[in-house]
């Protein structure tokens, strides 16, 4: 079999249950770009997709390529190389106060000590937020929260970056602001979420239903045929067209 490319990522006949159910059955997809969306319905399979990537859950059968390591084989190693941002940023924080957070990242790269803290100062006030080291993370708003999980992430430099749903507690000018800074970080990223106006610039997007791939393609191709589908159902559900819901 040809050797992936060092940014690949690709299922191999992948086979993962849910409450007893398959949800993939024999997915096969090889992801190479740098930018990659996951769009679909709750239920789809685009967090247990990313789960997959980074080792969280492993398949019933099949295999995962994560840039050269498969995850039942190097699940120890995953983390160093796959960085994971949750929705709920209460799930992802360990530290009590954000300096504490960041400081953890460089840690993992070999900062030690007081290297790191510095580093972490740095770096805060590198994204624009200054003077947020000693503030306690039980204090922070939602999505300033949201923002520590972020960048504590990046602190680490991972090669892949999975995002889910990550900017559902930011507000508009802060989604903005953490979109440009996506797509112009060095990583592979790939993001599951409901906004699809944050993928346009992707290269990629993968349309999961059932977890099976729908669509897979560009965004102008893609995200378009899964909005209208998505507007035909709220059509249905709600008995009207959805766009006379709009006051």
């Amino acid at each position: 079999m040809a050797e992936l490319p060092d940014r690949t990522i690709a299922f191999r006949t992948v086979r993962l249950l849910r409450g007893g159910r398959p949800l993939f059955d024999g997915l096969d997809v090889v992801l190479a770009e740098a930018r990659i969306g996951l769009v679909g319905d709750n239920g789809s399979g685009k967090s247990s997709l990313l789960r997959l990537v980074n080792g969280l859950i492993l398949p019933e059968a099949g295999e995962v390529m994560v840039h050269g390591r498969e995850t039942r084989r190097h699940r120890k190693d995953l983390p160093g190389e796959v960085g994971f941002v949750f929705q709920n940023p209460d799930h992802q924080i360990i530290f009590p106060t954000v300096g504490e957070e960041i400081a953890f990242g460089f840690g993992n790269r070999g900062f030690a000590g007081r290297a790191a803290e510095e580093e972490a100062v740095a770096f805060l006030a590198a994204h624009g937020c200054a003077g947020w080291a000693d503030r306690a993370v039980h204090e922070l708003s939602g999505g300033e929260r949201q923002r520590v999980a972020i960048l504590s992430v990046l602190a680490a430099r991972p090669s892949v970056l999975l995002l889910d749903e990550p900017f559902a507690s930011l507000d508009l000018p802060s989604r903005l602001a953490f979109r440009r800074l996506v797509l112009g970080l060095p990583q592979q990223i790939i993001m599951a979420s409901h906004d699809l106006e944050l993928m346009n610039d992707f290269e990629r997007i993968l349309w999961l239903e059932r977890g099976r791939i729908r669509a897979d393609g560009p965004p102008d191709r893609v995200l378009p045929t899964y909005r209208a589908a998505a507007e035909a159902r709220a059509e249905a559900v709600l008995g009207a067209p959805a766009a006379a819901l709009v006051p």
